[in-house]
Order: structure tokens, then sequence, then C-alpha cells
């Protein structure tokens, strides 16, 4: 099996080259130029001679335009990045019958409510990026290939930036945090995500019939606040220094930001646990091995 990878050096990106390795020759790929393949989206049609070059059996992408305040402005590569390419992707995917796998998230839906989305409420997304991921679904579906779309949230991993971080740096410089309480949603692994990805290619390549849209996110809930407790906490019990002695809850309304932010990111993953037989652990579990990851660094 030939998989090709675009968005190697992301944080998903970078666990999917371990996690994929395991199906067979894997050619991955960033924004730069690797002799004659192109992995970046902003180069459409290089992008669609890389894919008639390599031929791959599976393709991933994992390389998105992921700056949700600046695609407020910026709507044009937003657009390009998360719809235009990917449906450049999903044309060359089917031309070749290979499988095409993509991550969206839970950004499509309005973020109303306090129940968990299922794969097939209705979406209404509440900003341009969340519009732009949703129109990349609509043009992988239409394309009339075979695809695994994975919507996932909140997601994180040790390498690159990431909210753990930056709480943990605030938290070490002030004597007061205010952290946003009336988000809620599950943070999750990259390696999570990478894991859960190659154990759904395998059952995919063998039954065809799993192809669709899937809800993959750690198990349970949270809110940003919460979660920043839980890391400033688990700081301080590694011997993080720490000047921070209050963390405060506030509503979204006190942080406003250029893009909206849905209030209820929670995402059902009954389907993907039942399709795949797939274990999700709670978010706290992946929070803390990463942190003691990052921290041991």
């Amino acid at each position: 099996m030939k998989v090709l990878l675009l968005g190697k050096n992301g944080q998903v990106g970078w666990e999917l080259q371990r996690s994929l390795s395991t199906l067979g020759e894997v050619v991955a790929l960033d924004r730069s130029v690797d002799g004659e393949l192109c992995g970046d989206l902003v180069d459409v049609p290089g992008l669609r001679v890389t894919i008639q070059r390599v031929a791959p059996d599976i393709i991933v992408n994992a390389a998105a335009y992921t700056a949700v305040d600046k695609a407020e402005s910026d709507k044009d590569l937003a657009l390009l990045i998360n719809a235009t390419a990917v449906q450049a992707i999903a044309d060359e995917a089917a031309k070749l019958g290979s499988w095409f796998v993509h991550y969206s998230t839970d950004y499509v839906f309005d973020g109303t409510g306090s129940a968990a989305w299922q794969e097939g409420d209705v979406v209404s997304p509440v900003n341009y990026y969340g519009l732009t991921k949703l129109m990349g679904e609509q043009a992988i579906a239409a394309s009339g290939c075979k695809y695994l779309i994975m919507r996932t949230s909140w997601v994180y991993g040790a390498r690159g930036n990431n909210f753990a971080k930056t709480m943990l740096r605030l938290a070490a410089d002030r004597n007061e945090l205010n952290v946003i309480a009336d988000q809620i949603g599950a943070p999750t692994g990259a390696d999570l995500i990478a894991d859960v990805t190659a154990v759904a290619i395998r059952q995919a390549h063998v039954n065809p019939e799993v192809a669709g849209i899937y809800h993959l996110a750690a198990g349970g809930c949270t809110s940003w606040h919460e979660y920043a407790s839980v890391v400033i906490e688990q700081g301080r019990a590694c011997g993080v220094p720490m000047q921070v002695q209050t963390v405060n809850p506030i509503p979204t309304t006190q942080f406003p930001t250029p893009a909206r932010r849905p209030l209820n990111s929670r995402l059902n993953t009954e389907k993907l646990r039942e399709t795949f037989s797939i274990h999700l652990p709670d978010w706290r579990s992946g929070v803390t091995r990463t942190l003691k990851e990052m921290l041991e660094k």
C-alpha cells in the first residue's frame, strides 16, 4: 500500500508519519518542494501533478488553513487551502481510485445547545474558517472518490504551540488568569487522531462500505477554564515555576475575537467507535501524557 501524506510537519501530520508507516510506503510532503513533488496546497496545479506522479492508494491530507481569526480577513487564502485545493485532491483521488482521508472540524456546526453533535446534524458554520472546512467536505463528497472525513476538535500535540504551553507560560508570569468557561469540547491529541486514522484506513482498505464522515474526539468534555486549571495543577506538581494564584472563569462575551466561536464543540463519536471497534480514552489521560512529554524535554 502506498500512502501520500500532505502536511507532514503539522501537529497531526508529524504523528501520522509514525502511525502510517505500518501500512506500507509513505511519501510524506510539506509545503516545500521535494524534488519533483509539491505538497503545497496553495499550488493546486503542482499538487495535481504530484498526486498523478505518486499514484498513491491512500491520500491523507493533514494540511489546512487553521488561523481561525485571520481567516475572517484572509478569505481568499483560507478558501484556496481548505476548499479549492481539497476539491483538486478529491478529483485526483477519484481518477486514481484512491482513498482520500481528510480532517475537518466541529466548526461546521453552529455551536448551540448542549448535546454532542452527530454526523448527520444540520451544518451551519458561525465563522469563515468553518465555512471553508464545510466547503471542503462538500467537495469531497461530490467528487465520487472513496473517502474518510474525520471531524475533530480542540487538537493539541507535544510538538509546536498549543493551549497547554500557553497556559504554563502565562502562569509563570502572572498572578491571575482569565480563561473562557462557557465553550465546551474535548481536547484531542494529535497522536490519538493519527492512531485512529491508521486503524480506520486498514479497515477501509478491505471494507469500502465504511466510507463517510466520522467524529473523532477524546472521551468526555470540559471547558477551556477547566482545561487550563488541570494543566496548571499538573505543571505545579511537576515542579514547573508558577506565579499564578487565581484562574478566573469568564464568558466568551468578555473575550471578543474577530471570528465567532461555537459554545458547544461536543462531538458524538459513537459511529466511529462502533464502526472501527475503537476505544477513545478520556481527554484527561491524553493531556496528562502530553504534559509529561513536554515537561521532560
